[in-house]
């Protein structure tokens, strides 16, 4: 029984390749081994193809599908998501015209073939030229197709089958040449780049964790395996170690299909067959000076059958490739035919590399057949064209059988910023002549290679390939900001002036996109066809990027470049574009949306609309047909309106900003396009994205860096704080209380909310874009480097200090009626040590979240406070004065107002001594007289009383205070875990039904020494009544791991009500969330628990999910990996999430640790994938359960695992587990195969 199943496994995964082989052998009377004859089941096995939708380049994949291989078709599905490279995977089979989907397994039939698609939508395939194409992995040898130099007859009819059969592979031992090993590369063992090392590690019986090629360069991926030369390094952590790593015997090609299975009679045929493979190579290095060389050098042959792998010519006898000499070879290369060209190059390597070779002969050791080739030329980088490598053709009777061609090669680097790169980049180009094999670009015709939006130009010389089909293009993803954004390629033949275009528009980086870093293309038809699609995909990026102007709601200005001015509609219904920005007929609101159909009503008067009828415009009734526009986007940005009901139709303009017919005026005098800005993007508290292109956004990174590079994610979030009119403040939502800022030379998110981080914004109507200045630095904006990386610039007209806003949540009107503007003195303000100390402790004074959003967070001005008008603050200083930032919060019924930094021109004259052991506060209403009185009587300092430099002071009315202080008593329990204890500082904040108490540091235990392992510390916290308490928040800075600390809880007693709140942790600090490093976690009342799990930041968001995973309780079932996972819906995969390192203290044995991610928009939930990368010292892992919770509906799954995640334990070959979701009204939405 488990015989059949691994049989019928093996058949639906085998490729169509090896059907051929067996094809072929039958046909020659070769009897079927008794596996193959036991599986015949031609009533019930189905042999199938299947295609990807729209992707003609797509070779297809058989599978064998009968009931022991696939139970249900959902079976299926999973097992093809593994095959056809589809976004979300397969979730839909459809004939090959895509008008029938397929449903159930006895619906497929068999020999035929079907589409997959990953939504309804099929678009259909030319399956002839799907069926024709090669896979990628079996053209990856050097030549695949047949040059044919004479007659028909002179092929064999088995060269197919030699490209079908799997390549061989020599593996060494780093450091150890004398141990190798032979392997083939078939489909089951490169399924994957991680699949393939493990396999060697078995092979080789040693850990393999990295390749390297036989000069030491790195082999970074699968593609790079195949490409190789035909040996490769294995090693475990250690660096490459140089050695005489000889392939030379060792690189005999395979046996072909339907010679190896034959039955001969007799050895002869095949020991002439070997015989014939062998070659005598005599090499002459010219004799003049240094022109020998250190470096290793290779040959290739190419013949009609096929071509050799590089074979490595090595010395035995001491060096080889001397000033004038003749080194003598005997290779064994195989039945390549008569030979049509060679290929001859060396690795660089080596105290002196450069060579100069004379001449190479070549004789047939069967035959005696000899060939002589004339080289007479430098192999140098730093000589002549510095080539390394060159394609010279076999001579017949005087003249060379092809050419040789000096191919053009054009590569463009993509817009995006950090889209270039100073890794090697290597091509490789393919004809119906052969190919050109891997070269290294290394001399364009610009001083500096790779840049961004840079056209670079290279030469290739190689034997005439023919007409081009494809390329492998990629790098070695050496140096640092390696990754690069390839656009396109264009190779122009000089012989025949054709030119072959190769579209990407890609990331070759293993962080970007889908991790390549080489890519195969297929030449276009013609350049028009590529340039036309290059068109329509960067207006379909534009329409992405833009289409969110468009929503419902909105309020719109079209602005005209060529008059200057904006779109209005006069009340009389007439339409001119000569308006000004503040002009009131300009605005129009968005009242419906579907798609790119619009209806732009006048935000004026609400009975007009813009419409387009009878050549002109005017404005109609709201909701006639005339009045629906549809938005056709252009790539620079602008948009057309043209008439829903006239196609073709659109609004035009003279450059007196009449309207217009297209027909009125010569083409220079019109314009059709218009920039469309957005009312109310910078409200306070609204939340953008800067967007710096099409798909990228200004980021900030984990370091407090900022670069222009980051995707459009949450982590590009920006929280906009309205200053005042036209300045902003930038805080990350990601990461509160982090703001952009400009100081001391540097661009970065490490601001605090002081003058810094406030910036004007400047609109440039050129282009709708902004730009951010400094208003503390006027004249230095907000700008990018070329990587992407942000500082501060001089204001040009170049896009570098261009941002595109998009709203994610627009923000809101006159938040309290408050105003803040910059303090003046703080530019003279300088900081001591101490100073710096309370500006730490007083910069989380955030408040309630019941009250956040009525709040203006950030006041710094000495004489705004509140709504009502100006307020006078008078502070009065007992005997002892200080020369520390003094801030002030002020507490209403409606939120809370501060940070106010109280100071002045000179700071060295306030807070002088005054009287005796009295702090008073005085507000005084300036219209009103009402004067508030805070009496303190109380030292702010870390050496005097309890140590606390941050009291609270209640209002007092009517002789006593409105809300009274208490002193809560804190007990911080520290775990027993291991290294749970810590010396770094922490603090915590209480939270209230009437709001916070501010962030303490708690500095004062009854113990010794402060949270020690085990140990219970008790701290007293001074504030006004918060009421009744809702949450706590623990802040614990800690840069070295051993300094990190593990909460196990926090108990709050409240001494006048004598209530206790009990908030449990449970975990280390700082720790690790989706990738980034966190210091501070809040903690919700035990009671509150199903209601506020555990989280990071304040208000949970639509679609996140509280995720809570639990390590085993056995020994080292803990992980030092970095965890990740993935969950999969009905509409998308959410992509891997990274959930944190087992290195900081996360994935403890007998541990729960508790995440929260976003599924926004994944649809219902079908399956998880949690894995981790392998890394760190111990990165085995025992998975007892994962646990996911929607933190708005409730909804609860709890998937068993029970299995280590080990490539140690259990079947050794994963380092990831798929679990189904289990609904109890249908079971598994998904079965594990």
């Amino acid at each position: 029984m488990l015989e059949e199943l691994q049989v019928s496994l093996k058949m639906s995964e085998t490729p169509s390749t090896t059907l051929s082989v067996v094809h072929l052998t039958s046909s020659e009377g070769q009897v079927h081994s008794p596996r193959h004859s036991n599986v015949t089941h031609p009533v019930v096995a189905k042999r199938i193809s299947f295609y990807k939708s729209g992707d003609p380049q797509f070779g297809g994949v058989k599978v064998v599908v009968n009931p022991r291989s696939f139970k249900t078709f959902d079976a299926l599905l999973d097992n093809l998501s593994r095959k056809v490279p589809l976004p979300f995977g397969v979730r839909n089979i459809s004939t090959p015209r895509g008008r029938h989907s397929i449903t159930r397994l006895e619906e497929l039939e068999d020999g035929e073939s079907y589409l997959c698609s990953h939504n309804r939508k099929v678009l259909p395939v030319d399956l002839d030229k799907a069926r024709r194409r090669p896979r990628p992995w079996l053209s990856s040898r050097s030549i695949s197709t047949h040059v044919h130099l004479s007659s028909a007859a002179a092929v064999p009819t088995t060269a197919p089958g030699m490209l079908r059969a799997p390549r061989r592979l020599v593996v060494f031992r780093n450091g150890d040449p004398k141990t190798r090993r032979v392997v083939l590369l078939s489909r089951r063992v490169t399924q994957s780049f991680e699949a393939f090392l493990q396999y060697l590690t078995q092979v080789m019986q040693c850990p393999v964790a990295k390749l390297y090629a036989t000069d030491g360069r790195k082999v970074p991926s699968l593609q790079a395996v195949i490409l190789s030369s035909g040996a490769v390094v294995a090693a475990g952590r250690e660096p490459f170690k140089p050695g005489n790593y000889d392939i030379q015997k060792y690189l005999l090609p395979a046996k072909l299909p339907g010679i190896s299975h034959r039955v001969h009679r007799k050895g002869k045929a095949t020991l002439e067959k070997r015989k014939s493979g062998n070659w005598k190579v005599s090499v002459t290095t010219s004799d003049f000076p240094n022109a020998g060389t250190s470096s290793q050098v290779y040959i290739v042959l190419y013949g009609q059958c096929r071509s050799s792998v590089p074979i490595y010519l090595y010395g035995r006898d001491g060096a080889r490739f001397q000033d004038g000499h003749e080194d003598i070879f005997t290779i064994t290369v195989g039945d390549i035919g008569k030979p049509f060209k060679i290929r001859i190059g060396h690795t660089n390597s080596g105290y002196s590399p450069s060579w100069h070779c004379k001449g190479i002969e070549l004789q047939n050791m069967n035959s005696g057949e000899k060939f002589y080739i004339p080289v007479q030329q430098w192999l140098a980088q730093e000589q002549e064209d510095g080539e390394i490598c060159r394609e010279f053709p076999i001579l017949s009777k005087g003249q060379p059988v092809l050419p040789v061609t000096k191919y053009e090669v054009y590569i463009t680097t993509g817009e995006l910023w950090n889209a270039g790169t100073v890794a090697n980049v290597y091509l490789s180009v393919y004809g119906e002549k052969g190919d050109t094999g891997s070269r290294k670009l290394s001399r364009s015709k610009s001083a500096l290679m790779f840049l961004r939006g840079q056209i670079d130009t290279f030469f290739l010389e190689a034997v005439n390939l023919g007409n081009l089909c494809k390329i492998v293009i990629g790098h070695d993803g050496l140096g640092p900001g390696n990754g690069w954004f390839l656009e396109d390629i264009v190779i122009r033949d000089p012989t025949t002036n054709n030119e072959y275009a190769f579209f990407c528009h890609r990331w070759l980086d293993e962080g970007e996109d889908d991790g390549k870093i080489v890519r195969e293309m297929y030449a276009r038809d013609n350049t028009i066809f590529s340039v036309r699609k290059k068109l329509e995909l960067k207006i379909k990026e534009t329409w992405a990027a833009e289409s969110w102007k468009f929503m419902k709601g909105n309020t719109l200005q079209f602005y005209s470049k060529l008059t200057g001015g904006f779109v209005r509609l006069h009340p009389d219904g007439t339409v001119d574009a000569v308006g000004e920005q503040t002009d009131r007929y300009g605005l129009f609101d968005v009242i419906f949306n579907k798609g790119n159909l619009c209806i732009f009503q006048s935000h004026e008067m609400r009975h007009l609309s813009l419409a387009l009828d009878n050549g002109g415009a005017a404005g109609m009734a709201s909701g006639g047909a005339l009045t629906e526009l549809r938005v056709l986007y252009q790539p620079n940005r602008c948009a057309l309106l043209e008439s829903a009901l006239c196609p073709g139709h659109t609004l035009v303009v003279d450059r007196h900003g009449k309207v217009a017919d297209e027909s009125s005026a010569g083409y220079a005098e019109l314009s059709k396009e218009f920039l469309v800005f957005v009312k109310g993007v910078f409200l306070n508290s609204a939340v953008v994205i800067l967007a710096t292109s099409l798909c990228q956004a200004l980021c900030l990174q984990s370091d407090g860096t900022c670069t222009g590079a980051g995707n459009q994610s949450e982590q590009s979030h920006w929280r906009v704080h309205r200053v005042s009119s036209g300045i902003c403040m930038f805080e990350s939502v990601k990461n509160a209380r982090m703001y952009l800022r400009i100081k001391d030379g540097h661009c970065n998110g490490t601001g605090t909310g002081d003058t810094d981080c406030h910036f004007k914004i400047k609109r440039n109507l050129e282009n709708a874009s902004i730009s951010l200045e400094s208003l503390k630095s006027p004249g230095l904006f907000v700008g990018l480097q070329p990587d992407g990386q942000a500082k501060p610039v001089i204001y040009t007209k170049d896009e570098n200090v261009c941002f595109y806003p998009r709203v994610i949540q627009f923000g809101r009107e006159n938040p309290m009626g408050m105003s803040a503007t910059p303090s003046q003195g703080e530019d003279k303000m300088h900081l001591s040590k101490h100073q710096k100390e309370t500006l730490l402790e007083s910069k989380a004074r955030h408040p309630s979240p019941l009250s956040s959003e009525k709040e203006s967070r950030h006041s710094h001005s000495t004489e705004t406070l509140l709504s009502e008008g100006e307020w006078k603050v008078l502070v009065v200083t007992g005997d002892t004065g200080t020369q520390a930032n003094v801030t002030l919060w002020v507490y209403g019924d409606e939120g809370v107002t501060g940070p106010i930094s109280l100071t002045k021109d000179s700071p060295e004259q306030l807070f002088l001594p005054g009287q005796k052991d009295e702090f008073q506060v005085t507000m005084e209403h300036m219209k009103s007289k009402k004067t508030l009185n805070f009496v303190a009587n109380v030292w702010l300092s870390r050496n005097q009383a309890d140590g606390d430099i941050v009291c609270e002071l209640p209002v007092m009315k009517e002789g006593g205070p409105v809300f009274p202080l208490v002193r809560y008593h804190v007990d911080v329990y520290t775990g027993q875990l291991k290294q749970a204890g810590t010396e770094s500082e922490v603090s915590l904040c209480l939270y209230g039904e009437r709001g916070d108490s501010g962030l303490r540091l708690l500095h004062r235990s009854n113990m010794p020494v402060r949270f020690q392992r085990g140990q219970i510390d008790a701290f007293q916290i001074e504030a006004v009544s918060l009421g009744n308490l809702q949450k706590v928040l623990l802040h614990c800075e800690a840069s070295d791991k051993a300094q990190y600390w593990y909460c196990e809880k926090v108990i709050v007693k409240d001494p006048g009500t004598a209530s206790e709140s009990i908030f449990t942790c449970e975990r280390w600090i700082p720790f690790m969330s989706q990738g980034s490093m966190h210091s501070e976690i809040e903690l919700y009342c035990q009671e509150m628990q199903i209601n506020h799990p555990p989280k990071i930041q304040e208000e949970a968001n639509d679609g996140d999910w509280k995720v809570t995973v639990v390590t085993g309780d056995l020994e080292n079932a803990g992980t030092t990996a970095t965890v990740s996972l993935c969950v999969y819906g009905e509409a998308r995969c959410s992509g891997p999430i990274i959930l944190g390192s087992g290195k900081h203290h996360l994935f403890n044995p007998n541990s729960a640790d508790i995440f929260k991610i976003n599924l926004k928009d994944i649809g219902e939930i079908s399956k998880i994938h949690i894995g981790h990368d392998n890394g760190g010292e111990d990165p085995g892992w025992y998975v007892e359960e994962v646990t996911l919770e929607n933190m708005a509906t409730r909804e609860r799954f709890l998937l068993t695992v029970d299995s280590w995640i080990s490539d140690r334990e259990n079947d050794g070959q994963y380092t990831w587990k798929e679990v189904p979701i289990i609904r109890s009204h249908r079971g598994p939405l998904l079965g594990i195969m």
